[in-house]
């Protein structure tokens, strides 16, 4: 994430414009795309499996679900002055809708358990919100920069939680 920062701290990159040119092609019809990183939405999605990682008895996970979103969008706050990149005249790098978005999806997993349904849901939600904010609100690289930052913030605290880790041998015949 640092990496690509300082690569992209200047102009857009060629694969931001192609998005911004996108975005402008499909006019409002884009704003649809940004549904899935509106906060309240991606929020109730937090706390429902918050609710579900109690009821499971996973106190380690849950409280990792309430915190790591948190801790995500301070370092993104933290960071995005260090950077400078900016859009339209705000701090864009890396990106705080797609950082949230990403913590959340990434324990929303962890929660459901090595199920491809989840999996596939989440990558879905994701690719559509980043192909959203790339067009409007943010560059491409921008989005990237949350992708990671957000994975990392979420990658660490499943760790934190201690959850054992499934083997494909030993995961249910829906993700094998």
């Amino acid at each position: 994430m640092v990496l690509l920062g300082w690569a992209v701290h200047g102009a857009p990159v060629p694969v931001d414009d192609w998005f911004q040119d996108l975005g402008a092609d499909l006019g409002p019809r884009r704003d649809v795309l940004l549904l899935f990183t509106k906060p309240p939405l991606v929020a109730a999605a937090l706390l429902a499996g918050v609710i579900v990682a109690v009821r499971q008895h996973r106190k380690r996970l849950a409280i990792a679900m309430v915190v790591s979103p948190i801790l995500a969008i301070t370092v993104v706050r933290l960071v995005k002055p260090l950077f400078g990149r900016e859009k339209e005249g705000s701090l864009a790098y890396p990106s705080g809708h797609t950082t949230f978005l990403v913590a959340v999806t990434t324990l929303l997993v962890v929660v459901a358990g090595p199920r491809l349904w989840a999996l596939a849901v989440a990558v879905c939600v994701v690719v559509l919100g980043i192909f959203g904010l790339s067009m409007t609100f943010h560059y491409f690289t921008d989005t990237v920069g949350g992708v990671l930052l957000g994975t990392s913030v979420a990658g660490l605290a499943a760790l934190w939680t201690g959850e054992p880790s499934t083997s494909i041998s030993n995961a249910p015949s829906d993700i094998r």
